[in-house]
């Protein structure tokens, strides 16, 4: 892997992602709560393994924030 390359997602996460994509039209700009709540509900996770997740979205920039409000992103599709 070169210096510029990030690892690829776990399946997991990955999975978190596509749950969050299908329960967030595009344009809307959940918080946090939603996105956990989502996480929660559809993938059956505990909140701190939400949150975690949220983390690693966020590290590799297929989510960031903006004023409290979540921001997907479509990094890395083709």
């Amino acid at each position: 892997m070169g210096p510029n390359e990030t690892s690829p997602l776990t399946q997991l996460v990955q999975e978190a992602l596509e749950a969050l994509k299908s329960a967030i039209p595009p344009g809307d700009e959940p918080t946090s709560e939603r996105a956990y709540a989502v996480l929660v509900e559809k993938e059956d996770l505990e909140r701190p393994a939400a949150e975690d997740i949220i983390e690693r979205l966020y590290s590799k920039g297929h989510l960031y924030e903006v004023e409290g409000k979540l921001r997907l992103t479509d990094y890395g599709e083709e």
